[in-house]
């Protein structure tokens, strides 16, 4: 190679790397993620939360907020190292004790519900941009949970009733399986934690859930968001509110106890829109590629002109 093609490649990929850069660094952003089945608040009152948007309580949350939640997956606090109840204020559980969310910590009966039954198998989906390792906890708000007063940690367990660690993200979701308690009715908050490993972050979530009086034991939990306009596990709207559905594996999905519930459209999970791999959540891997691909193509054809003068 002359010294004059070693200049003009050099100039060429000089060009080409300041396009490149931005790419690489939204498909190594951190972790994002969020329950969408059984729907959380941030979800649920987001852009994407189609009808339950709608609903008073959500109007009410963005109203209080001062700003819509188009990053319903970014409720995130570094650095908390378990350090849950000495980092996040009572009355602030819903926000993780952040400003930009403080609208879903109001104390409403009203908010987006999801319909489950004591004592079944809950399967949360629990949408994600990018595989991260890390631990799930869920908690139950304690029998009497009043939902007209602020949420705070003297209403959840000290232990969570489910944990569950590095799940695999499969479709853009992780779905994590777990048996509900059998001792709640009515109203409550499924309150999720997800403490990665791979990064600082800690996660947090509100899944306002209803529980009918138990009819009997070893049924499917049902993880469908209701009021304000249910939805199906692929995010479309159902034509009936606050109807719950029931969902059934195959017999090569099942476990050796029991069908692990498998949304019927795996390939909708949604993902939160983004300007940014900064500002918010991290940009979808595919589209980081193709938009690589352009470049890198434009960058070699700029390279071979250069050295055809």
């Amino acid at each position: 190679m002359s010294r004059m093609t070693a200049h003009r490649t050099a100039l060429a990929a000089a060009l080409v790397t300041p396009f490149l850069l931005p790419l690489w660094a939204a498909g190594t952003a951190q972790a994002h993620g969020a329950p969408t089945d059984p729907v959380s608040r941030a979800y649920a009152c987001s852009p994407d939360g189609g009808a339950n948007a709608k609903t008073a309580a959500c109007q009410a949350a963005v109203a209080a907020n001062g700003q819509p939640f188009t990053f319903w997956d970014n409720i995130r606090v570094p650095d908390v190292n378990g350090r849950d109840r000495q980092t996040i204020p009572d009355g602030k559980l819903c926000s993780g004790g952040l400003p930009a969310y403080k609208g879903l910590d109001l104390a409403r009966a009203d908010w987006p519900t999801t319909k489950l039954t004591p004592g079944a198998t809950l399967t949360m989906k629990y949408a994600s941009t990018i595989p991260h390792a890390g631990t799930f906890r869920l908690y139950l708000t304690k029998p009497g949970y009043d939902p007209t007063k602020p949420l705070t940690w003297s209403e959840l367990a000290t232990q969570p009733f489910a944990s569950v660690k590095d799940p695999a993200l499969t479709n853009g979701a992780y779905r994590i399986s777990a048996k509900l308690p059998s001792d709640r009715t009515g109203r409550h908050v499924l309150y999720t934690i997800w403490q990665t490993s791979s990064t600082p972050d800690t996660y947090y979530s509100c899944s306002d859930v209803v529980f009918p009086a138990a009819k009997g034991s070893g049924a499917k939990a049902s993880a469908s968001a209701t009021a304000g306009g249910a939805r199906t596990a692929g995010g479309t709207p159902s034509p009936t509110a606050e109807k719950s559905r029931t969902q059934t594996a195959s017999p090569a999905q099942q476990t050796t106890a029991e069908a692990t519930a498998v949304p019927s459209n795996p390939d909708s999970t949604p993902v939160a829109s983004t300007e940014s791999a900064d500002s918010g959540p991290s940009a979808p891997v595919l589209a980081g590629g193709a938009a690589a691909v352009l470049v890198l193509t434009g960058g070699a054809a700029l390279a071979l002109r250069l050295r055809r003068r």
